[in-house]
């Protein structure tokens, strides 16, 4: 797998490096020794870092800038949500392609910078920055017509994004109203992973002369944020789940999918890759973007589940089995996966349960 140290970090670090950031940015955010988790990810969306690799991603930002831009019958003379606006750029794009009135509503610190954004491009008239949770807050309008948000998150769910927009569009959107993205899908595939996985996984039975193999089950069960370099990949991908977010319940985002991979040439495989696609389907054609392996890369990357198993497949053989997704009951903005897979293959027999937790 091709990437540098800092981009190998396992999902659990991220929001914990950029908390580390952004306690020590004492003019930014208040010390509190009583801070859930979910503090904690409102705080790190304080910090302009994360938001620097947002912005720099053109693959992301571009695509909303061309929906927007080209499509500006969608947005003319319209009121327009922008749901967890960060730096207020989605909100900027609206006001530019001829919205009405946007309001943009941001939970962190970084609503104090969207405001200053907002007024330093004279568009204070047209953009009203609402600080503090979709939930809690009263927007100054009964209704609006479009809701628009990046509320996407690793493995498309991390974070559980998802249901602040849903909440949002059940309260405010008008009937025949459109949300932005409104279709996201979840893949799956197989890759080969040798060298990497040894690096990662079996690094903990010798740490400095050291037997540290008790880490390696935790290791196991967290997944891995990584780039996945499309030659790795040994099998057809895999469609999951497929959400319209305009018309599914918060409960859809839980759910069990079957899968079956099948060799596309004979190798190993040493885990499975969860990506994901979105898509803006009410435009006049069709636009949207790929986290997968063989597109231009994301700050999402790809998702890579280790399997305990080394799995000798051959070509034309299958890996069938399901994936169980769902928040986690004690902080439902982590996703807890159960994965059941089975191979019934010449040079390998292998049935198993593996579990998984985003954190």
């Amino acid at each position: 797998m091709s990437s540098s140290p800092e981009e190998s970090a396992v999902v659990s670090d991220k929001i914990t490096e950029d908390v580390s950031m952004c306690d020590a940015d004492a003019s930014f955010i208040d010390g509190d020794d009583d801070k859930t988790s979910a503090d904690y990810y409102f705080d790190s969306y304080s910090h302009f870092g994360i938001h620097e690799e947002m912005l720099k991603d053109v693959v992301r930002t571009k695509t909303y800038q061309n929906v927007i831009n080209q499509n500006k019958f969608l947005f003319k003379n319209k009121v327009v949500l922008d749901v967890g606006a960060g730096t207020g750029i989605l909100s900027l794009f609206c006001a530019k392609a001829g919205a009405a009135h946007v309001y943009a509503v941001e939970c962190s610190h970084m609503a104090d910078m969207a405001k200053e954004i907002v007024k330093t491009n004279g568009l204070s008239d047209v953009i009203t920055v609402l600080k503090g949770k979709i939930e809690e807050i009263e927007l100054p309008t009964a209704k609006v017509d479009i809701i628009i948000s990046e509320w996407m998150g690793y493995f498309l769910l991390f974070e559980n994004m998802l249901n602040t927009v849903l909440y949002a569009r059940d309260k405010w959107l008008v009937n025949d109203g459109l949300v932005l993205p409104d279709k996201a899908s979840l893949y799956l595939t197989a890759i080969e992973d040798a060298e990497y996985k040894d690096d990662k996984i079996e690094f903990w039975n010798n740490v400095y002369g050291f037997n540290m193999s008790c880490i390696k089950k935790q290791a196991m069960m967290e997944p891995l944020v990584d780039t996945v370099d499309q030659n790795q990949i040994v099998t057809n991908c895999q469609l999951l789940k497929t959400m319209d977010i305009s018309k599914m319940s918060p409960g859809d985002a839980s759910f069990t999918a079957p899968f079956k991979l099948v060799a596309e040439r004979n190798d190993y495989i040493h885990a499975l890759v969860a990506y994901f696609d979105v898509s803006f389907t009410k435009c006049h054609k069709l636009m949207g973007f790929s986290t997968g392996p063989r597109s231009r890369a994301t700050h999402w990357k790809q998702t890579v589940l280790y399997l305990e198993d080394v799995l000798t497949i051959c070509e034309g053989e299958a890996i069938t089995g399901s994936m169980t997704v769902a928040p986690n009951k004690k902080n439902p903005r982590d996703i807890d996966i159960m994965l059941k897979y089975s191979l019934s293959g010449r040079h390998c027999v292998v049935s198993r349960i593996q579990h998984y937790k985003m954190r």
